[in-house]
């Protein structure tokens, strides 16, 4: 999943970089708040791929003394500045240069420009926002879920990153187009510092929503609820085992996680023989769960 994730942060972060070059040029040669905004944007987006990048290759790092189980959870710490970024970088800056647009009054000059250069960067956001569309439908299609419902439930908040960055960009030209055009047809300078200021309110929301997932993974929370299921019937179609008495999850990445398990054992199930199900329960657990489970049984007897 790492090399399919990788591909799509670079298509994303190359497009973001070209794009804001474009949009910095033809905001401060038409004078539009509103593509100023969306370079702001853009460039915001560029450093949270180089964030997102960095998180791939610090999480795939091997487990060592320190590190038992890997540095899956650095994912989630990366993932969270990315959203910090966001907002910062890009929120902060649309919203204040929206409301100094409209202090000040000044009408955008030429706009032509604007359009061929908004043109542009929805054809390049929506290549990326294809490939990252295409990576989730691939993974909902293996885990036999809806798109949506997969976008809701997966871990690997890289991925969502690129994908959020992406639909919130196309939605950030289609206001900044708007912005320009009424302020052409009204005249009023209003409506490219209105058009900036949403711009910066789409990306609180993003920020929002991204910090919160990356929140849940770096303080640990269980794996999705059918997983769970499909863990404890694993563990309860085992002979040997009668019942589960208490299952506890918690990802340790997007791709790792911990399985705690309480087991009822039957009366006649020897040591040896105790220890030979756990292994079999593990290694089935590792063929069939779409992440890398560590898998911990506490024995007890009916």
């Amino acid at each position: 999943m790492n090399q399919s994730t990788r591909r799509t942060v670079l298509t994303a972060g190359a497009a973001n970089l070209v794009i804001a070059v474009c949009k910095l040029a033809a905001g401060l040669v038409t004078g539009s708040s509103a593509m100023l905004a969306e370079s702001a944007h853009s460039v915001a987006d560029t450093v949270n791929q180089g964030f997102l990048l960095a998180s791939l290759k610090s999480g795939a790092r091997p487990a060592d003394a320190e590190h038992p189980f890997g540095y899956g959870q650095e994912r989630y710490f990366w993932s969270l500045l990315a959203a910090v970024g966001i907002f910062v970088a890009g929120a902060g800056f649309s919203i204040f240069d929206g409301v100094l647009a409209i202090s000040r009054g000044t009408r955008s000059g030429d706009i032509l420009i604007a359009y061929i250069v908004l043109g542009v960067s929805f054809i390049a956001e929506g290549a990326s926002l294809t490939r990252a569309t295409s990576q989730l439908r691939g993974e909902a299609r293996e885990r036999r879920r809806g798109l949506l419902d997969h976008v809701r439930r997966s871990p690997d908040t890289t991925v969502k990153a690129a994908l959020f960055e992406d639909t919130a960009a196309l939605a950030g030209l289609v206001l900044a187009a708007a912005g320009l055009t009424l302020e052409r047809i009204t005249g009023s300078p209003a409506w490219d510092g209105g058009a900036s200021i949403a711009i910066g309110l789409l990306l609180v929301v993003v920020a929002y929503r991204l910090g919160r997932d990356s929140r849940d993974g770096l303080i640990g929370h269980a794996i999705d609820p059918d997983e769970q299921r499909l863990i404890a019937a694993e563990i309860r179609s085992t002979p040997g085992i009668d019942d589960v008495v208490e299952l506890r999850t918690m990802h340790l990445g997007p791709e790792n996680v911990i399985v705690a398990a309480r087991v009822a054992f039957s009366n006649d199930i020897s040591a040896d023989r105790a220890e030979d199900i756990a292994g079999d329960i593990d290694r089935r657990l590792r063929e069939r769960m779409s992440v890398l489970p560590h898998v911990f049984l506490d024995p007890t007897q009916t």
